[in-house]
């Protein structure tokens, strides 16, 4: 076992929960390999609030786009713009994004390598030893026929005083390690990464092209369609990344065709003749797990440990929230060998943004779950108070506290909503 590497830290998984663990902790000196799957890009709208951008030193280069309101679209068609007044969402690609991170966690100090996760064993010190197959080299098999052979490689492992498992949901690093993973539900997710109408067609389109008026188009606006037909439990969405945009659907419900709502929300749209640049779908957890390690080495961060906001399905600034915490922890663990630090990155996030996902959990489970509600839902969207609340605990990811007067006409409007004694319009 003396010929194993072995490294103070194994990060496996390399979206923007594991890169940012491994560019936090390779800072302080510590002994890092990020093992990443290449080639995956998670479905994602790329919205990410100004204080991510702050908190994470994420440049301006990074940023596709600035978002400046939000549409909301109810069952009967009808919508409500919800401008951020003096303030923007940032939007990312997450293939360039996420491989910015790894590369940065590489400037760091951190070692990269591609590869897949099989399972983690113990050496006869009882420290851990994680198993991983690499991704082969791709070489040239035939000089005239262009034609290339896979070696797959042997199985290899490195030697790791402690772990953070960031593989994304249906984690397997969670399954097998932390107890109660495998029971997480989970949203199914999809979406079509199309070419953006170009600000010269937006112009150009006249009423009456029906197929092809992208002349409601807006890149500087997010469209979220909380309609029964597009998604029976969640919501569908229209985000624009610059010269790309982010069409998808999600839902819980087993058997709804994804691509079909996928397909018809972009036909509502006005953009079903945009070109498709790729497709991808992978689950979304709806809740944080109940433990987040093993009580001996690992610990969890991102979506492997379930944190993703409900109702809204935001996750990469909790992503890199959640790396943080985990890397904060993992350091305490290591100079103390107290394996009880590692709880600390759970009960720390949950501290700051276990209220929040509570309370969007009830939203999402009693105003989603008919169209008669959604659109009661929308309406709500149109009042002023709400709006600048929203706004505010989405930009600065803190509940607002300042202006009771408004919390208080909130709550009794949306009682009054609850109880269907208002007009779902005005």
């Amino acid at each position: 076992m003396s010929e194993i590497q072995t490294y103070d830290v194994v990060v496996i998984g390399g979206g923007p929960a594991g890169a940012t663990a491994a560019t936090d902790l390779a800072r302080r000196g510590r002994s890092v390999l990020l093992l990443d799957r290449p080639g995956r890009i998670k479905p994602c709208g790329g919205a990410i609030p100004p204080i991510a951008i702050t908190e994470f030193e994420i440049p301006e280069e990074q940023l596709c786009a600035k978002i400046h309101s939000a549409r909301m679209v109810a069952p009967s068609e009808r919508h409500v713009d919800m401008p951020i007044n003096g303030g923007y969402v940032g939007m990312v690609d997450r293939g360039p994004f996420d491989e910015w991170l790894r590369e940065r966690a590489a400037a760091a100090g951190a070692t990269r390598r591609d590869g897949s996760y099989k399972h983690i064993s113990q050496d006869s010190d009882g420290t851990s030893i994680v198993h991983f197959q690499p991704e082969p080299e791709r070489k040239p098999a035939d000089a005239q026929s262009g034609a290339k052979t896979d070696t797959k490689p042997a199985l290899e492992q490195v030697r790791a005083r402690a772990i953070i498992g960031a593989d994304g949901a249906m984690s397997k690093v969670a399954k097998d390690c932390v107890p109660g993973a495998k029971e997480l539900p989970h949203v199914a997710a999809y979406h079509e990464i199309i070419r953006s109408p170009s600000s010269s067609q937006t112009a150009g389109q006249t009423a009456g092209q029906s197929s092809t008026d992208h002349a409601d188009f807006d890149p500087t606006r997010c469209d979220v369609y909380y309609q029964g037909k597009i998604s029976p439990d969640f919501y569908g969405w229209i985000f624009p990344h610059g010269e790309t945009t982010s069409v998808g659907v999600g839902t819980e419900q087993k058997g709804f065709s994804l691509k079909q709502a996928t397909a018809d929300l972009r036909k509502a749209a006005g953009l079903a003749d945009c070109e498709t640049l790729r497709c991808e779908g992978a689950p979304i957890p709806l809740h944080p797990l109940k433990k987040w390690d093993n009580d001996r080495d690992l610990v969890l961060a991102g979506d492997a440990a379930g944190v993703v906001a409900p109702a809204s399905g935001e996750g990469i600034y909790y992503a890199l929230t959640g790396g943080r915490l985990a890397a904060d922890a993992v350091e305490q663990f290591l100079i103390t060998g107290d394996a009880k630090a590692l709880a600390s990155a759970r009960k720390r996030f949950m501290k700051a943004h276990g209220r929040v996902f509570w309370i969007l959990g009830i939203m999402q489970r009693f105003w989603y779950k008919t169209d008669k509600r959604r659109e009661r839902f929308v309406s709500l969207c149109d009042d002023p108070d709400i709006q600048h609340l929203t706004w505010e605990a989405y930009m600065h990811k803190r509940l607002v506290r300042a202006k009771p007067a408004a919390h208080l006409r909130i709550f009794l409007k949306d009682t009054a909503h609850l109880l269907g004694m208002t007009k779902p319009w005005k």
